[in-house]
Parts: C-alpha cells; structure tokens; sequence
C-alpha cells in the first residue's frame, strides 16, 4: 500500500485500544489528554507505523476498515451495526450493479456498503437532516463519485414507491409491512425484500405482510456476537458481547 497521504482518513489507536478517527491536513495536531499528534508525523508513513507522543503515549496508525468508519462516523439515528451490515450483504445476496430500493436511510452505514460492492442505491428518508448527514459521510469514505450512485428522495415510503424493477428492497423502518404492498410492484420477479427490526413482534407482522402479498421462501434470523480475550494462556469470552440488535427478515418476490 501506499504511503499515507494528507487528504486521508486515518484509525490511531491507543493501548488501550481506544480509537480515533481523524482526517490528516498538513500542520494540523491531534489533542487527546495522552498527548499531541502532529499530521505532519503521520504524512508520509506506512500503515502500522507506531507514533509516540511527548506524554509518552504511543498510537499505531493505519487507514480504516468500513466497520471503523460506521462505529465512529457522524450520525443522528441509530446505525445498523457491522455484524447486521454483513449479514444483509449475504443474505440479501447483493452484487455490482443491482438497483437497489433503500428506505429509512439514517446516517447512511448500510449505504456505504452496498454502494461499496458497487450498488445502485434509490433511497428514501423522510429527514433532510438525515439525508445529508448520510450522503456526507458517503463522500467522505468513498468519495464524491460513489454519489453518483446514491440517488436520496425526501419522501415516505408508507406511502407508496415509484420505479419498478428493483433487485432488492431493504426496510430499515418501524412498521416495515406497510411497505409490503408497493414493493410487491416495485420489484422484478425473484426480488428480495428484506426489513431489519429491532422486536420479534415487527418481523413476525412483517412476515405475515409478506405472505399476503405473495413473497415466498421467507426467513428471520438473528446475528450474535461474540469476542473472545486471548492473551498467553488465558482464554475465555470477553465479558461484554454485542447479542441482540435486530432482526433480518427476508423473503422473495414470486
């Protein structure tokens, strides 16, 4: 890889592997109570370069994963979390160049990955505010092009969808059945709609919503995770897991 550039986004990490993310200009410093970093000594240097402050603090420096970016990015709703993000990416089976129907956009973490598998994204978000921040932080991981495959309406999408022939369909909402019925005729034969939900009760009317409207070969899952603590010979689970965020529900258009 390439020597890291101004203009970049960079993950320093501590030893006690807290973690910042911050974009590198030239004669700018980075202030935490472990010390300064100045940009300039990062400029330059190779991922995993270690930096020691004047406090005596070191920092490892490399460039951010997608799942960095998400944890750490600028936000105003709620985000869906890596583990769910790659278990959509499977499961909605999404590829280069599918037209893609994004609803309840939020700050834009499950944009950034189907626009980065190479996705075309129509997206609808009743918040401008919300909309903005989510094509901002687009921009500023896979630069301003990727916008030009992410295409946001400020609009409801309980009220119906315009466009047809969608490959796939993904409700991040509360009452994803309403959409049901409209995606019914938004998507191409063998589409997959596929609704994220934070209470069994929402998968479970949403199931039947789809049912209804003649989506087969539904399926609800739930994605765990765990970390384990690894150290010598000490190994064990970590003492905190990320396990219930929410539900994916899926189902495909017959």
């Amino acid at each position: 890889m390439s020597a890291l550039e101004a203009g970049e986004l960079v993950l320093l990490i501590d030893r006690k592997q807290r973690r910042y993310l911050i974009r590198l200009s030239e004669g700018s410093e980075f202030h935490t109570h472990s010390g300064i970093v100045p940009h300039d000594e990062i400029i330059g240097q190779q991922e995993g370069t270690e930096l020691r402050t004047a406090a005596g603090s070191v920092f490892q420096i490399w460039r951010p994963t997608l799942s960095d970016y998400i944890l750490k990015m600028r936000r105003g709703a709620q985000v869906i979390y890596p583990k769910d993000i790659g278990a959509i990416v499977m499961y909605a089976d999404i590829a280069p160049g599918m037209k893609i129907l994004e609803t309840g956009i939020g700050s834009g973490a499950l944009s950034l990955a189907l626009l980065r598998l190479g996705a075309n994204i129509t997206g609808y978000e009743i918040s401008q505010e919300f909309a903005d921040r989510a094509q901002q932080n687009v921009a500023d991981f896979l630069g301003a092009d990727a916008l030009g495959r992410y295409h946001i309406e400020i609009r409801d999408s309980y009220e119906g969808i315009d466009g047809t022939d969608f490959d796939r369909a993904i409700l991040d909402l509360p009452e994803p059945w309403q959409v049901v019925p409209y995606a019914r005729h938004a998507l191409a034969p063998g589409g997959i709609i596929l609704a994220y939900t934070p209470s069994i009760t929402q998968a479970s009317k949403f199931r039947e919503a789809c049912q209804q409207h003649n989506f087969l070969a539904a399926e609800t899952i739930e994605v765990l995770h765990r970390s384990w603590h690894i150290e010598g010979q000490a190994v064990r689970p970590d003492h905190r897991m990320v396990a219930h965020t929410g539900f994916l529900t899926k189902a495909r258009r017959a």
